[in-house]
């Protein structure tokens, strides 16, 4: 990292696993914690090693990536995109532009992954393409709003959707939602505290339950094509939007629903063999997904008319009263399961993102802590839950959401961009899988379009966010450049990692020597 040198320099060490020649004041207090003595010739097997362990194979990491895409966006979004473009051709044909989009990205970041085998997500990669400060405002302003809120969002979607099939004529409690978001991500956290594999069997489970609610769409609306539903498909493009303001935002809200393409380099170090199954995964995910997107939105056209999903609030609701009768309720349940898997899939991924900030000290260190027994990153992820619950009380939820809809972007084309410095900067670097040149700087060029024309459509939310990002500056400068902190400050550092770790009983994570 350069001068990046970790906060962890300049505080006294904390509580970790013996090897076998440390003091003993520290050996005990490890063994306290349930760790065990290394063998008189020093050598410990991986799997008495405290760290993440690589437990997920091509198939779990096939679900993360398609269940933390498929979450509302495409039971909600197509009414959206439908209304920007104006037509149902031009509208079909920006699902499928979408998914053209997110699969270069994903290609990228396969080569990026297989590269930087560190999880984290964008994180590492703009650490090592452009340094410390760039890579802290990111973690900055994800630890601060992005990812909590949207599992806040998305874990209130799932309680407001659990509960319609029991208030259909009346509105829901307006309480009732938040309560069971609270009980969603409190659930999810115990699950990804207790075993990763646990959390990867949530994951495959919803995801598949998921997909069966899409297949059910995409079958009962190509029975409805063959029996006459092909009205919409006449002239589909005509009334077309020729604006390129209103495409780019119906661009804007098609990969809304495809978020999550690069969420699999958020876990990359609990990946069995991730230069082999990281590309895998994402070359059979992104084109499924964008296959299952297009027909359900076909479906979805054969069931309304243009002017009944213009004007939905929840297409696939409105579809399961259109065509699925006593069984409408499907729909609702449906969204409900989709969104639950996705706030597994955001709690699963987005601690390791404050797992490896802290590892490479620009967190506290308790953070990237590991539970002794269980070998899961505890700390991070009951501080990832905190946050979400602090967020499920915010009256402004949305608003926060918009004041960073440009960072999504400006933090995905820049860890491409790395992809190509670090093309030039280290061209003998070893890359199990290397994407043509055109790839990146096509994407790269995608993204500055977004975040200019997201920028223009919101100047006041876009100034907003990036004062609040800008306010992670003298922080990086505080908290991770000055070294020579006052000991007082070092000795209280020690003093609250060393009763976190007590209180979760987790130690710092182990490398093999």
């Amino acid at each position: 990292m350069g001068d990046d040198r970790t906060a962890a320099d300049a505080v006294p060490e904390v509580i970790t696993a013996p090897s076998g020649n440390e003091d003993p004041k520290p050996a005990e207090a490890a063994s306290a914690l349930g760790s065990t003595e290394k063998p008189a010739n020093g050598q410990v097997a991986d799997s008495d090693l405290v760290r993440l362990e690589p437990t997920m194979n091509l198939f779990n990491g096939v679900t993360i990536i398609c269940g933390i895409i498929i979450g509302s966006g495409i039971f909600i979004s197509p009414t959206i995109v439908l209304n920007l473009t104006g037509s149902v051709g031009l509208s079909l044909v920006i699902w499928a532009a979408c998914g053209v989009f997110s699969m270069i990205g994903a290609l990228c970041y396969g080569e990026l992954g297989t590269m930087i085998t560190m999880s984290g997500g964008d994180y590492p990669h703009i650490l090592k393409a452009f340094g410390g400060l760039p890579a802290f405002l990111l973690l900055w302003v994800t630890l601060l709003i992005i990812r909590p809120t949207a599992q806040a969002v998305v874990a209130l979607t799932f309680g407001n959707y659990i509960l319609q099939p029991f208030f259909e004529d009346c509105d829901v409690p307006k309480n009732a939602p938040i309560l069971l978001a609270a009980v969603c991500i409190t659930i999810l956290t115990f699950v990804n505290c207790w075993n990763v594999r646990w959390a990867t069997k949530v994951q495959d489970v919803f995801t598949a339950a998921k997909i069966i609610a899409l297949i059910i769409i995409i079958i009962a609306g190509l029975v409805q094509l063959f029996m006459g539903g092909a009205k919409n498909f006449e002239n589909s493009f005509e009334g077309s939007t020729t604006d390129p303001g209103e495409i780019a935002l119906a661009l804007y809200a098609g990969l809304f629903a495809y978020g999550g393409w690069n969420y699999l380099n958020f876990v990359t170090e609990e990946l069995k063999n991730p230069y082999k199954n990281l590309p895998r995964a994402i070359v059979i995910s992104v084109p499924l997904v964008t296959v299952i997107y297009v027909l359900a939105n076909v479906a979805y056209f054969t069931a309304m008319t243009v002017e009944e999903l213009s004007v939905s609030k929840a297409v696939a609701v409105t579809f399961g009263q259109k065509l699925l009768g006593p069984m409408a309720w499907i729909m609702p349940v449906s969204v409900a399961l989709s969104t639950f898997g996705g706030v597994n899939g955001l709690l699963l991924t987005g601690s390791r993102i404050y797992f490896v900030g802290a590892r490479e000290g620009h967190l506290p260190e308790a953070i990237a802590m590991i539970s002794v027994n269980r070998r899961t990153p505890v700390p991070s992820l009951i501080f990832t839950c905190f946050l979400s619950l602090l967020y499920l009380f915010s009256s402004n939820i949305g608003k926060l959401i918009n004041y960073f809809s440009f960072v999504t972007w400006l933090a995905t084309g820049a860890a491409i961009a790395g992809l190509l410095v670090l093309r030039i900067r280290e061209p003998e670097r070893h890359r199990p899988v290397k994407v043509n040149i055109a790839l990146p700087i096509i994407f790269v060029i995608a993204c500055v379009f977004l975040v200019i024309m997201g920028t223009i459509a919101a100047p006041y939310d876009t100034l907003i966010g990036l004062a609040i990002l800008l306010t992670g500056v003298p922080v990086y400068f505080i908290g991770v450049y000055w070294k020579n902190k006052p000991e007082s400050f070092n000795a209280y550092v020690r003093s609250s990692t060393e009763w976190m770790q007590r209180l979760f009983m987790v130690i710092a994570e182990e490398k093999r020597d």
